[in-house]
């Protein structure tokens, strides 16, 4: 028996939607992309196997909002619909943006995208269709995610993949490539998973000169640009001193005095 088959019998078999549900269980347990509780927005949600495995992930205190240009039938989870919200619309439009934006009732946790282009059967079109829809849904998790935030778009191997994962790793904490067992042998698909959103402008190797606002509780000094914290280690409250930033997390960096030997 063939994965296609496999799959494909496995989500007739489970009540899912489409084989596609497993590749986001199979992400989500590599790499623990959904919490409970979170808010995740699904981009090129229909016919709704991931938004069945997401409303599933954040359980009855998350929310899922999927959004497509299709039709999505409303799903039935736990019960009930009230915590799953589906949007007919296009992403690229700031109209549709809106409107998830007030489902979500604000910043998300999650945005998870698993949009492919109509194939065309010539592989180089495709890919650069594919890599064209990923970086919309790209556009649109920038907008959405709230700090340490996390994010999944698939792509199809081949050139420029590697650019739009460096692009990724500006933004996040954390960025994987990876293929699920559940994508089929043959698919050339890829997915990458970038986790930790990083809303500050701080990035690792930055000099600028702060003032140390206060000390922690390990004895670095705390700055503050913009109400993200940066530690400083040897600095005293009071101080104005020159830093080199180091290692970068979603609220909270560390960086190194260079205004001394």
């Amino acid at each position: 028996m063939t994965r296609k088959d496999h799959y494909y019998n496995k989500a007739k078999q489970e009540g899912y939607r489409s084989r596609a549900a497993y590749k986001l269980k199979q992400l989500d347990d590599l790499e623990n992309v959904i919490s409970g509780s979170d808010t995740v927005v699904d981009l090129g949600a229909a016919p709704g196997g991931w938004l069945e495995v997401a409303a599933e992930r954040v359980g009855p205190q998350g929310q899922v909002v999927g959004v497509d240009l299709q039709r999505i039938k409303d799903l039935e989870v736990g019960g009930g619909t009230d915590r799953v919200e589906t949007i007919r619309g296009d992403m690229t439009e700031q109209r549709t943006r809106d409107r998830v934006t007030d489902a979500a009732g604000g910043a998300v946790d999650v945005v998870i995208s698993d949009m492919a282009p109509n194939m065309s059967g010539e592989y180089s079109l495709d890919q650069a269709r594919s890599l064209h829809l990923a970086r919309q849904a790209f556009e649109t998790a920038l907008d959405l995610l709230d700090s340490g935030g996390n994010f999944v778009a698939k792509v199809f191997e081949g050139p420029d993949v590697d650019a739009f994962r460096a692009d990724l790793e500006d933004e996040f904490q954390y960025v994987r490539a990876t293929a699920p067992d559940a994508s089929r042998e043959s698919s050339s698909e890829l997915y990458l998973v970038a986790k930790g959103r990083l809303t500050t402008a701080l990035r690792p190797g930055d000099e600028l000169e702060v003032e140390i606002v206060d000390v922690g509780s390990e004895g670095d000094g705390i700055a503050s640009i913009d109400g993200y914290r940066l530690f400083v280690s040897g600095a005293e409250a009071g101080e104005t001193v020159a830093v080199r930033v180091g290692d970068v997390k979603p609220n909270f960096g560390f960086a190194e005095r260079i205004d001394r030997d």
